[in-house]
């Protein structure tokens, strides 16, 4: 098969090159070709390629694409040209001119949109005006001339179906995965700790995501100087890129005079995340909303217990498998309590730990979701 994918293919962009970064790895194995169609901005980095994959950058348009997001003449031309040339064309998120260029140029090629997240109820509140304005200019009618719609759980589905009104008719559930070998050997610990100035005598709390209001910074900072006041031998140490909320994380920690158990270390990639899951003596994720978070997979992975919101993407399959994870409810103090039950019990972190990578072994490994939705393609090819 000939693959196209669609999304913004950077560093700044979160979760999903990562997510097709490790799905190519594996379609690639199987003798596919896999392209790779990104729009970018001057200063963007582009997220590294698995070899023998393309990446097609297109310039955002000036000003265009600042109101209709990735807005981007290069990648219109480019699909008016090569649409055809493809088996099938996925498309990352909604809303987004990535999404509904394919649909707009083409009807004979097979078109796959995974979600990410994007419909949940937090999420859709948010720039909901031009959200609506997009449904107007044929958003719910491509999502509904879809072939296949990936999503990642069962709160997904509840959000399709009503965002559109009824069930999609071809709707697969499928998770994401994470590279288990890629966290079988992590760095020494304490390198993380040597390396950001961290001091080696306190317990590590890691938070790793883009520092964004929906990633529950406004319940961990509060819910954390409650907790370090009483437990002053810990610091958190705040790894992400900037996406909105440094400023106002920067000014909580000076108004709460926390500078010394509060610690923001920038973006961590490579060999400096798994060394900060290696040290980390907690990993936390208090999110609103996540599709399905990557993060909390690669914590898991690299055996570092966690602290989540159900609203990670699959809250619901920790709550099940024999407390793989730690949930929180969405409120500085519960928060607080998850901090306080966790770091105060050694041998329950241990439990988490194990309880979680055998967790994902049986069902988040690469290698098995990638070929869940590699089996989708075929089928979906094949109808059209």
């Amino acid at each position: 098969m000939r693959i196209l994918n669609i999304c913004a293919y950077t560093w700044q962009a979160g979760g999903p090159p990562k997510i097709i970064f490790d799905h190519t790895e594996v379609v690639l194995r199987y003798g596919h070709q896999v392209d790779i169609l990104s729009p970018i901005s001057p200063g963007e980095k582009p997220y590294p390629l698995p070899e023998g994959a393309r990446l097609i950058l297109c310039q955002r348009t000036p000003v265009i694409s600042r109101f209709f997001r990735e807005f981007s003449g290069e990648l219109y031309q480019f699909l008016k040209q090569h649409a055809h040339e493809y088996d099938l064309i996925h498309c990352h998120g909604l809303w987004h001119f990535g999404v509904l260029a394919p649909f707009m140029i083409d009807k004979s090629v097979a078109k796959v949109i995974t979600i990410h997240g994007v419909l949940d109820r937090w999420v859709y509140a948010h720039n909901n005006w031009k959200k609506q304005l997009m449904d107007r200019l044929a958003q719910k009618a491509y999502l509904e001339r879809a072939d296949l719609v990936q999503i990642n759980n069962v709160d997904e589905q509840a959000d399709v179906l009503r965002y559109l009104g009824h069930a999609h008719p071809n709707i697969v559930i499928i998770p994401n995965g994470v590279k288990m070998s890629d966290f079988t050997t992590l760095p020494p610990k304490g390198s993380f700790r040597q390396k950001f100035g961290l001091p080696m005598d306190r317990k590590l709390v890691l938070f790793m995501s883009r520092l964004n209001a929906k990633k529950g910074l406004d319940l961990l900072l509060p819910g954390f100087r409650d907790y370090v006041r009483q437990h002053p031998d810990t610091v958190l140490a705040l790894a992400g890129s900037d996406d909105g909320y440094e400023a106002t994380a920067r000014q909580f920690i000076a108004q709460h005079d926390l500078s010394d158990s509060i610690r923001m270390v920038g973006m961590l990639t490579g060999d400096d995340k798994k060394a900060a899951l290696a040290d980390a003596d907690l990993f936390t994720l208090p999110s609103y909303s996540e599709g399905f978070s990557m993060a909390v997979l690669e914590a898991m992975a690299a055996g570092t217990p966690t602290l989540v919101s159900d609203r990670v993407g699959f809250g619901e399959v920790i709550r099940a498998h024999e407390a793989a994870g730690l949930l929180t409810s969405l409120t500085p103090e519960a928060v607080r309590d998850g901090l306080e039950k966790l770091l105060g019990n050694d041998q329950l972190r241990q439990q988490v730990s194990k309880n979680a990578t055998a967790l994902l072994k049986a069902k988040y490994d690469i290698d098995i979701v990638a070929k869940q939705l590699l089996d989708e393609y075929t089928k979906v090819v094949r109808k059209k």
